[in-house]
């Protein structure tokens, strides 16, 4: 006999979508409806550790991790680009059966997650984006490096990139804006810095990093598809982030005049100091439209 508190437990599972061999974490019942945790760099479903268990009472949780992260593995000739990353999510969810879901996107999730939407629309049910950005006005200056490299993929301005695979800057987005930075448990910047110095991961991320300009360019389409949809939306946004600015989070409402933004004391990682208020705010949320 299935004990009640099974489901609540988190599991491990690797499963072939694709030609992707696609490791994933899931939660809760199959019977409760479902959210798909995307995540973002340089991080994998491993972000979402403490953050699944909170969500499992309610709802079947999913969080696959996205090829070039985690755990995930790819064939040689994988081209890598946010449509490779979504045509590889959306084939995920066909071999799992997810025909409605809910949708949390974080960082890299929110593109992949919002190439999705507008290609299966009857499939979303609802949008949490946890510092998700789909606005220009939501990039902070921070990016200007990046910027500068998308006008000018040049070998100097490419190799200018890989400051961002450090432990140090790793750590620092964990860290930068959160409340008190010692409440950010070090195993998650140690890992996720760990699989980034695994041999060819730069040339991925480099390469992901340089395509990263086709998601700014799409951004139009995402507004029309905001606009014409009407999405149940909610932003629930770390306002400390040095990379998406609140502003991306209020821009919403622009496209979404029923939109509900929550901006938190909490920097790029606000899962890593608010995971239990990001959970009842999501919870909330989610039961109202998801019934």
């Amino acid at each position: 006999m299935q004990r009640p508190s099974e489901h609540l437990e988190t599991s491990v599972h690797r499963i072939e979508a694709a030609g992707v061999s696609i490791f994933y974490r899931a939660a809760g019942d199959p019977r409760n409806p479902v959210i798909l945790l995307l995540h973002g760099f340089p991080s994998s479903s491993h972000q979402f550790r403490a953050f699944m268990p909170r969500l499992a009472d309610r709802f079947h949780v999913i969080a696959p991790d996205l090829p070039g992260f985690g755990f995930t593995e790819v064939p040689d000739d994988f081209v890598y680009s946010f449509d490779s990353l979504a045509e590889t999510i959306g084939a995920f969810c066909d071999v799992l059966g997810l025909r409605q879901y809910a949708l949390y996107l974080f960082d890299y999730g929110a593109p992949v997650g919002f190439r999705l939407a507008p290609q299966r629309p009857d499939a979303i049910r609802a949008i949490v984006s946890q510092n998700g950005n789909a606005y220009e006005e939501g990039m902070s200056e921070g990016w200007a490096p990046t910027r500068a490299y998308w006008a000018d993929p040049s070998p100097a301005n490419r190799d200018a990139m890989r400051s961002m695979f450090t432990l140090e800057t790793t750590r620092w987005q964990y860290t930068h804006g959160a409340p008190d930075p010692a409440r950010v448990a070090p195993e998650g910047y140690w890992l996720d810095a760990a699989l980034l110095a695994r041999p060819g991961q730069d040339q991925i991320q480099l390469d992901l990093i340089a395509d990263y300009a086709r998601n700014v360019a799409l951004y139009p389409r995402i507004h029309t598809y905001l606009r014409e949809r009407q999405p149940p939306l909610l932003a629930v946004w770390g306002a400390n982030d040095p990379f998406f600015l609140p502003a991306g989070a209020k821009a919403f409402r622009r496209d979404l005049p029923e939109a509900e933004v929550h901006l938190l004391d909490a920097g790029h990682f606000a899962l890593e100091t608010h995971a239990g208020v990001i959970a009842d705010h999501m919870c909330d949320f989610l039961q109202r439209h998801l019934r």
